[in-house]
């Protein structure tokens, strides 16, 4: 039983086609973990505009499985890198954001068996 996400987006806008559904969730699993380790570099590295980048590309993702509270720490990290944050600003932020991932992705993997 989904916790840390909710499909009713996903399955809003597929008409309730499985198999979009499984594309989706699929896209989830294999880039939204990339795009998280590329964010956590950019932190690190100051590098504001990767860290940018990358939030801004997982933000509709996190949205389209009614991630909620990922959905506003991936906009806390936007807006941090738009103002040039100190790298402790946002470092329990992301910790966070990569626990409710985490957490989703084993969700996802269990309830859909990829």
């Amino acid at each position: 039983m989904a916790i840390h996400y909710n499909l009713a987006k996903v399955y809003a806008i597929s008409d309730d086609d499985k198999d979009f559904v499984l594309q989706i969730l699929n896209l989830f699993i294999t880039e939204v973990p990339e795009d998280l380790q590329q964010i956590k570099e950019g932190i690190k590295e100051k590098n504001h505009s990767q860290a940018y980048a990358f939030a801004h590309k997982t933000k509709p993702t996190l949205d389209l499985l009614g991630m909620e509270n990922a959905h506003e720490e991936i906009l806390q990290i936007e807006k941090w890198t738009k103002n040039l944050g100190k790298k402790k600003e946002i470092e329990e932020v992301f910790k966070s954001l990569s626990k409710r991932v985490d957490a989703a992705l084993t969700e996802v993997k269990k309830d859909f068996s990829l």
